[in-house]
């Protein structure tokens, strides 16, 4: 049966394929637009690493993450860095 559907493809994918589609949905989604987070596979386990500007955003993340890599735990270490400091210049 050559058209069989795997149901569970995340657990048949090599871990650096599963990373790249994680990377690739967190930048395309509207929900988070995101380049710079770091995504590892390790077992069952996704670790995504990197920092956004707000919980909400940290939050989306997590959740594309977890959509385009059903059955696997997610490991949320993304941390929160406030672009706007009071006094802060802004380097062009």
């Amino acid at each position: 049966m050559a058209d069989a559907v795997h149901h569970d493809e995340t657990h048949h994918d090599a871990p650096h394929y599963i990373a790249a589609r994680v990377q690739r949905a967190l930048a395309e989604d509207d929900r988070t637009n995101e380049l710079g987070i770091r995504v590892d596979i390790r077992g069952d386990q996704l670790f995504l690493r990197g920092t956004v500007e707000c919980d909400e955003r940290r939050r989306q993340v997590a959740a594309v993450a977890g959509e385009t890599a059903p059955g696997l735990k997610i490991h949320n270490e993304v941390g929160v860095v406030d672009i706007r400091e009071p006094g802060e210049e802004e380097s062009l």
